[in-house]
């Protein structure tokens, strides 16, 4: 009885009986000993063997325990089912999220050209005698330079990006 409950708890824990041998520092032959009733293990053992198991020393000791049968098919599928579920829901959702990161970024890009716009490179009328400013209005410049170029393109990219995210119902 006690040889069976060993072998049937530990296959259905996914243990092998070099692992559980492992965990409970013996050998591999020990725990097939004790599996195929040729020998016992003493009380402190089997409190071991308990506490690696997760199983109380009663259930150990008592009544034969059935080995857990495999997942029949339906049960397989139904949990497959469940998983492929939660992964289209993970899609939509970072479909969603990105649809509107783009939207954002197309606020963004757009604001900016319109602070640009309007504040027509103030930066032309400064004073470049002094060495701070002159790096300043460099640093202007050449945001305003490079925006100018890239901005349309990001643009562009995230427009289509907006359309090919679209939620199709």
């Amino acid at each position: 009885m006690l040889n069976e409950n060993i072998k049937a708890i530990r296959k259905s824990k996914g243990l092998s009986q070099q692992e559980l041998a492992v965990k409970l520092n013996v050998v591999r032959q020990t725990v097939s000993k004790w599996e195929q009733g040729l020998s016992v293990p003493d009380s402190d053992m089997l409190l071991s063997i308990s506490e690696v198991l997760e199983t109380p020393v009663s259930t150990l000791l008592g009544e034969n325990v059935i080995e857990s049968e495999v997942d029949d098919i339906k049960t397989i599928s139904a949990k497959l089912e469940v998983v492929n579920l939660q992964l289209a829901q993970r899609k939509t959702t970072r479909k969603r999220i990105l649809h509107w990161l783009l939207i954002s970024l197309c606020i963004v890009i757009v604001a900016i050209f319109a602070v640009l716009y309007a504040l027509e490179s103030p930066y032309l009328g400064w004073d470049y005698s002094d060495p701070q400013t002159a790096v300043l209005g460099v640093a202007f410049h050449s945001f305003e330079w490079l925006f100018v170029r890239v901005a349309p393109i990001v643009l562009i990219g995230a427009i289509i990006g907006i359309f090919l995210t679209w939620k199709k119902e």
